[in-house]
């Protein structure tokens, strides 16, 4: 039989206009749930002067909380005072499960900690169900948090290769062009190119780098090039609008990625359906992005990423940009992600709910002094409820009409996005 609709609310620091793999995430699953019939709802914090409710592509709906970030596109924790207006969101809206988007994110973890205390579905202590998107990332989430390994479900990212297209003109060998997008910080590997990019140079004079992204380590490249006197071999873009991502990605030939901790790397899907060649840090899922053919790995070391980018070279010649992106269109797909991910909501609606008295002795486990903690925090976050439903009762609380999804006659994200280019 059809799967019962869900009502969800996407919640996390990171959404739209930032742009990365989260916010990626979270809109295309959004569209392809909206197309599943399903009512979503996103919940983000205020950027600049995007405040308040908006609406996007779809008839997705976003609400803007006014809290300004603190520090990385991250809210400042508070606990208790982002309570009211998210109980506001989860009455008015009528969800059904709140899904919350990454484990950094400050907005995503008082989200689901209210929404518990609420009785709602789905920190890591108390959850129905938890997606991850590499095995390795699974197994990291189990291992670390103790969470059975039934609740914890692995599903990948995808990438919209209608948008991310090979160029027509395949590209002369002649001179060699990586590619490098990515947030210059220390977790994207920065420090890790500045070793490695004088030493290609070096080795391969008919190599040249494409440098776009921005970030506080964007000075050590700057400096690098300063001083090695690489200005006509390294161009720095700064940051790259998403998009414009494919045009810079088409005019290389090889995509490298230096990260130093990664869950799953959207980024090397956008390049691989772009029909560049690979090189990559061995970090996290990195490893299970790609079949073999289609990405070189290398430790994050600069001289075995040096030696990696050499292999690379090599074997570039024998790799076809528009048999990469066919292969990719098998492989990855929002739809399919969209399809698994419903099967997740739908277990963790079948799940029982327990009381906050059922619920303390699962703190308790989480430490000595965290237990403790985290018990006294939950109890006081119960009271808050108790408070806010004597101050506002849900049922003087306005519930919105339902707005259909306006593309509801598309037969898939990918069929969206290319109706839009034309």
């Amino acid at each position: 039989g059809q799967s019962r609709k869900h009502r969800i609310l996407m919640v996390s620091d990171f959404f739209f206009p930032n742009f990365g793999g989260v916010e990626s995430h979270i809109y295309y699953l959004s569209q392809c749930l909206l197309k599943l019939g399903h009512k979503v709802v996103v919940m983000t914090h205020a950027y600049g002067k995007r405040s308040g409710v908006r609406y996007v592509t779809g008839g997705l709906k976003v609400y803007y909380v006014p809290w300004r970030p603190f520090l990385m596109q991250n809210t400042l924790p508070t606990l208790f005072m982002t309570f009211p207006i998210i109980r506001t969101i989860l009455i008015r809206e009528r969800i059904s499960v709140v899904h919350g988007h990454q484990a950094f994110s400050t907005l995503c973890h008082e989200a689901l900690m209210h929404a518990r205390t609420m009785g709602y579905k789905f920190t890591l202590a108390d959850i129905d169900q938890a997606i991850c998107v590499s095995h390795t990332s699974k197994e990291n989430t189990v291992l670390r948090s103790g969470i059975s390994p039934d609740k914890v479900f692995m599903v990948p990212n995808a990438v919209d290769t209608a948008m991310f297209t090979p160029s027509s003109n395949r590209l002369s060998c002649d001179e060699i062009i990586i590619v490098v997008i990515s947030r210059l910080v220390y977790r994207k590997g920065a420090d890790l190119l500045v070793e490695v990019i004088p030493e290609v140079c070096r080795l391969f004079p008919k190599v040249r780098f494409i440098v776009g992204g921005d970030g506080p380590k964007r000075v050590r490249l700057e400096e690098m090039r300063e001083k090695f006197s690489l200005q006509d071999r390294v161009e720095m873009l700064g940051a790259v609008p998403h998009a414009q991502v494919r045009s810079v990605l088409i005019s290389g030939h090889i995509f490298l990625n230096s990260s130093l901790t990664e869950a799953f790397c959207i980024a090397i899907l956008e390049a691989a359906s772009c029909g560049l060649l690979t090189v990559s840090t061995r970090v996290g899922g990195v490893p299970e992005v790609l079949p073999d053919d289609m990405i070189v790995l290398a430790e994050p070391d600069p001289e075995d990423m040096v030696r990696a980018v050499r292999q690379a070279i090599d074997i570039l010649p024998g790799i076809d940009p528009q048999i990469m992106h066919r292969r990719m269109k098998k492989l990855y797909s929002w739809d399919d992600v969209a399809k698994r991910t419903e099967i997740v909501y739908d277990r963790a609606m079948q799940s029982s709910n327990t009381n906050l008295l059922d619920r303390l002795p699962r703190y308790l486990t989480c430490g000595a002094w965290a237990g403790k903690l985290f018990c006294l925090v939950m109890i006081i976050n119960y009271l808050v409820w108790c408070l806010l439903e004597f101050l506002q009762p849900a049922e003087g609380i306005e519930e919105v009409p339902d707005i259909g999804p306006l593309h509801i006659h598309s037969d898939s994200v990918d069929d969206q996005c290319e109706a839009q280019r034309n």
